[in-house]
């Protein structure tokens, strides 16, 4: 008789290609996340679920993942893991993959612990000026109005003791401002104030 054909297409698992990590600041714009494939011959599509929705992202969507704020109000660095499903579709037939997994990490703003206003005489040892932080790893950097009073005009890490200075008659006040950074992330400045006042002039009557 007559021969008939008739066709039998298997479709190949789906497939994604493991997207790369992220680390940002806080306030930051996080880079797209544009999935992709291997696969050929059919459409692949992609749902994809986010464990920390806190960092700005939503607990789940479908499709790449737009740029998007990232958040963290915390003192920690928050780690959320993004699981992303490929979908194969081709001849009315859905065929799904093996997951990805991914990281986004927000680190916080670091801050800088409050550091009182002082003063000292002209020719006095002023004390070392340490400084702290609630995000573990801070470091500081500062810079300082007035050299005059004996202090550089910047430096890093802590304000070492230094001989005040003040040959004048009247007192010096100097701003110190104080800039964080923790994880690669610059944080809030402060600023404080170094007066020294000048020593007193007898008079002669």
């Amino acid at each position: 008789g007559t021969p008939q054909t008739f066709t039998i297409t298997v479709n190949p698992t789906a497939q994604v290609n493991d997207p790369a990590d992220q680390v940002v600041c806080n306030g930051a714009t996080t880079a797209p996340v544009n999935f992709t494939t291997n696969n050929t011959g059919g459409t692949t599509t992609y749902t994809w679920i986010n464990d920390t929705p806190s960092i700005g992202l939503a607990a789940s969507g479908s499709g790449d993942i737009a740029a998007f704020t990232a958040v963290n109000t915390g003192t920690a660095p928050v780690i959320a893991t993004i699981t992303v499903t490929p979908h194969f579709l081709n001849n009315g037939v859905t065929c799904d993959g093996p997951t990805q997994s991914f990281t986004i990490t927000v680190n916080p703003t670091t801050t800088v612990n409050p550091v009182p206003d002082v003063a000292y005489c002209d020719g006095a040892t002023t004390a070392p000026i340490p400084f702290s932080s609630p995000v573990s790893g801070t470091t500081y950097t500062w810079t300082n109005s007035d050299p005059s009073i004996g202090l550089a005009a910047s430096g890093v890490g802590d304000i070492p003791s230094f001989t005040a200075t003040n040959p004048g008659t009247t007192p010096k006040v100097a701003t110190i401002t104080v800039t964080p950074t923790a994880n690669g992330c610059p944080g809030t400045p402060i600023t404080f104030t170094i007066t020294v006042n000048p020593r007193p002039v007898p008079t002669i009557t």
